[in-house]
């Protein structure tokens, strides 16, 4: 998944480079090398959905194993067990289908802005004038590509809190098995980890809508 990731960066990340540099030159297309990351795309996805097909199937398994009778003392553990299997597996599926989805939406928005850049580079070969309108929608070719460039970065910002936020799960997720632990063995801390958790999910509430709010603003912001 850090490899597929990646590859969908560099190809959003050579795009932008490619589209800034062949601005002006119509025998260019926006991706040079875009016929092999395709191809490496493609290749990368199947793996990876075949890997994540065999995870589920072990999980399925494991579910037949611990509903099956025979093992009382260890069912606690391994329910425990089977759950963070089955939250690493939703976590990976999410992040390759969101991770996809980003890599076709930036594919199919380059193939877009070729195909104008084409038409625009023809319009001015067979016309041989550079006349107000030509001007004006070149004007507004580059509007459109620095908005562009403004949303790669805002993607980018977005990507990286996601991996903070990610990685701040995942020491959550820790503490709090411990704290279940603990839970468990003390009723009296119970009380507790639930106003713990309550407040948890009010701060990643909040924290979620003003990481939308800003996308928001930037994006109104872009397209002004």
């Amino acid at each position: 998944l850090v490899s597929f990731s990646k590859l969908c960066t560099s190809y959003s990340h050579s795009s932008a480079r490619e589209g800034r540099r062949d601005r002006y030159s119509s025998d260019t297309t926006p991706l040079l090398n875009g016929s092999s990351q395709d191809r490496m795309f493609e290749t990368m996805a199947v793996e990876i959905e075949q890997l994540l097909g065999r995870l589920t199937g072990i999980n399925d398994k494991m579910a037949e194993y611990t509903n099956s009778a025979g093992v009382p003392s260890l069912n606690a553990a391994l329910m425990h067990t089977l759950q963070r299997h089955r939250d690493i597996l939703q976590d990976y599926t999410h992040e390759f289908h969101k991770t996809k989805t980003n890599f076709l939406a930036v594919r199919e928005r380059e193939n877009l802005l070729g195909s104008v850049r084409k038409d625009i580079e023809s319009y001015k070969s067979g016309s041989g004038v550079n006349n107000r309108r030509t001007e004006l929608f070149l004007k507004e070719h580059e509007h459109l590509r620095n908005s562009d460039r403004l949303i790669e970065e805002t993607i980018s910002i977005a990507m990286a809190t996601k991996e903070n936020m990610t990685s701040q799960r995942g020491i959550l997720k820790s503490i709090q098995s411990k704290m279940n632990t603990l839970a468990n063995r003390f009723p009296a801390v119970n009380n507790l980890i639930q106003r713990i958790n309550l407040r948890k999910r009010r701060d990643s509430l909040i924290l979620g809508g003003v990481i939308g709010i800003c996308t928001i603003l930037l994006l109104l912001y872009a397209f002004h």
